[in-house]
């Protein structure tokens, strides 16, 4: 036996695989996996929303809400019913319709709309409580920034901030010799407290290592107060600003009813006079809805505010 047939038998015994190759006319069987991608991809359908569940949480937040009302109109209506002189639901509703039917007539000075009652009070507002804001506010930073000078306001500021709204407005009608100017003070001097106390507080609690840095980067008392004192302060200073739209929505009702002109509480006061409760109720609900809107408003401002300096 020659050398290459041995060589070709030890390849074969080895490999195990034939010599002869396979014919190439005959197919190669499928495999499994090639059956498997093959086959079509059926979409599976997507599942079901379960609107139990937000339907279960719409209804946590709004049936508490509508609950307290009803519970509110049943109790005035009970009221209504067994004390004379107090108007019931849909008559105070009946007399909403026709008031807001319309709201901005004039007829004269001492007869006009409510919308222009409701625009010459939040005008009152939004003057005294901008004087307010930029008195108290630095006024805020410089006592909560130098104890020296929170040493010797904090009598002052403790000993005025408990006084009576109405007891400040003969105050301004002495000075000022004018309803108007005079309501806009007592609206100033009754707001700048919780600006004051809680912008202060806000620099007081600022981190002592914020300071150290500051000192050892020799930073000037500008960069001080807008890079460190003023984010950290912000959500004091917010605070105390809603507290003071509040305060401010509050005493320019009292102060009008004293003052008379154009105004929701002199609105109030001319309606009791003529005997229109069912107008009083609705000035209640307007007022309420009013400062609502207002503080509102402020939350959202807040909101904003922490959000941009949080980012």
């Amino acid at each position: 036996m020659s050398a290459a047939s041995l060589s070709l038998k030890a390849d074969d015994s080895e490999t195990g695989a034939p010599l002869l190759p396979a014919s190439p006319a005959s197919p190669a069987k499928p495999t499994e996996s090639h059956m498997t991608s093959a086959a079509p991809v059926v979409a599976s359908k997507p599942a079901p929303k379960n609107l139990a569940e937000p339907l279960g949480r719409a209804m946590r937040i709004i049936l508490p809400p509508v609950l307290g009302f009803a519970l509110l109109l049943g109790i005035w209506a009970i009221v209504a019913m067994t004390t004379k002189g107090i108007p019931g639901p849909l008559a105070v509703w009946q007399a909403a319709a026709s008031l807001f039917a319309d709201p901005f007539y004039s007829n004269g000075p001492n007869d006009q709309g409510i919308g222009w009652n409701i625009l010459s009070s939040l005008k009152r507002v939004g003057i005294g409580f901008g004087f307010a804001a930029a008195v108290g506010i630095p006024l805020g930073f410089l006592i909560g920034r130098f104890r020296f000078l929170n040493a010797a306001l904090d009598p002052i500021i403790s000993l005025l901030r408990p006084v009576s709204p109405l007891a400040w407005l003969p105050i301004g009608l002495l000075v000022f010799k004018r309803a108007d100017p005079a309501a806009t003070w007592t609206i100033f001097i009754c707001s700048i407290w919780p600006m004051i106390l809680n912008t202060a507080q806000g620099v007081q609690r600022v981190p002592q290592d914020y300071m150290n840095v500051a000192r050892v980067l020799n930073l000037s008392e500008w960069k001080i107060l807008t890079k460190i004192l003023f984010p950290s302060v912000l959500p004091y200073m917010l605070t105390g600003i809603r507290l003071s739209i509040g305060t401010a929505w509050l005493v320019i009702v009292a102060a009008e009813m004293l003052t008379g002109g154009v105004g929701i509480g002199f609105w109030v006061w001319d309606e009791w006079n003529n005997l229109k409760v069912e107008h009083i109720i609705i000035a209640i609900f307007v007022i309420g809805l009013v400062g609502l809107l207002l503080e509102q408003a402020l939350l959202l401002i807040a909101r904003k505010f922490s959000h941009d300096s949080n980012s």
